[in-house]
């Protein structure tokens, strides 16, 4: 009886999350007419795009054991400094690899802290998304100007094509994302490193995992990923704007726990978050069009939360069936 239950968990961690989002693009249909439409199915994947890419790291995060509280920090510094170069003159390119150089940096520090310094995730990664803003807010004193290359803004419109490809620029880099990310976690030796940090540490240690080398990675590249975002939302708002990684603390997370990633780490995966980053994106959709504002989004998504843990996230952690 104990191995079936086990059983369902697993399998309702990839069905519920895949079904929800089938649904609810039939309920939103229903309740929002005539919603059923090209452009509302492209709007749908090129908003999940852009949560979809910034999830990444929470999930990687989360399945090592840890948590990530900087990236909307992260993608507010990116999505500022951004418009500000290019503004001043950067070209495009030179821009967007010294702020996504950045960014790892950032990252990196963080896993070193968390790891090394064995200090709380929780602790490192909120202080440094606390000292981030404050560097936005001293340095621009809430005033933010500069602009964003034409082609940026096509590449997160609903109206914008990547060459041959019918879809925004964003979506197809969400794809190439998210290919790479499941080959690392499900084909690499990287990827069995975290999955074996995240179910039990000591063990992972004993094995010799380069547990440093580890958290150092993953934080690296969440805070990449993170860039990669405030640099598309620069384009998408087609402006610097400090706060606008602020949504996606709550939105990330969001998305890990309603694609079935357990908090308790180990687990899960990004195949799993692309599932959720569609049904978060579809469940705000639906929200907004029934006229709701953020707060009671929000008071939404957490009733959300708190049903899909208690449907599938209660399977013990792996290091007690060990």
């Amino acid at each position: 009886m104990g191995a079936a239950l086990q059983r369902f968990h697993r399998t309702a961690g990839f069905a519920v999350p895949l079904a929800l989002a089938v649904a609810l693009f039939f309920v939103i249909n229903v309740l929002i007419p005539g919603y059923a439409n090209l452009n509302s199915l492209l709007s749908l994947l090129l908003l999940s795009s852009l949560l979809g890419i910034a999830a990444v790291g929470q999930t990687l995060t989360i399945v090592l054991g840890g948590f990530d509280l900087s990236i909307p920090a992260v993608i507010g510094l990116c999505n500022v400094l951004f418009s500000l170069l290019y503004g001043a003159g950067w070209s495009a390119v030179a821009a967007i690899v010294f702020i996504l150089a950045l960014a790892t940096l950032i990252g990196l520090a963080n896993g070193f802290a968390c790891r090394y310094l064995q200090l709380n995730p929780l602790v490192v990664t909120l202080a440094s998304g606390s000292i981030i803003f404050g560097a936005i807010w001293a340095g621009t004193h809430g005033e933010v100007a500069g602009s964003v290359p034409d082609w940026l803004v096509t590449m997160v419109s609903v109206i914008g094509k990547t060459g041959p490809i019918p879809l925004p620029g964003s979506v197809v880099l969400w794809v190439v994302v998210a290919a790479v990310i499941l080959f690392l976690e499900q084909r690499t030796v990287l990827g069995r490193w975290i999955f074996a940090a995240g179910a039990n540490p000591r063990a992972a240690e004993l094995a010799r995992v380069p547990m440093l080398f580890v958290w150092m990675s993953v934080y690296g590249i969440s805070a990449f990923l993170a860039g990669v975002a405030g640099i598309l939302l620069a384009g998408f708002s087609g402006a610097a704007d400090p706060t606008v990684g602020a949504a996606y603390l709550f939105t990330t997370v969001a998305a890990v726990v309603v694609g079935g990633t357990p908090l308790t780490g180990g687990r899960g995966g990004y195949g799993r978050t692309i599932a959720g980053s569609l049904v978060v994106t579809e469940l705000s959709t639906l929200l907004v069009g029934l006229g709701l504002d953020q707060a009671a989004q929000q008071i939404f998504l957490g009733f959300l939360i708190v049903a899909l843990v208690a449907l599938y996230g209660r399977e013990p952690h792996v290091s007690m069936r060990v």
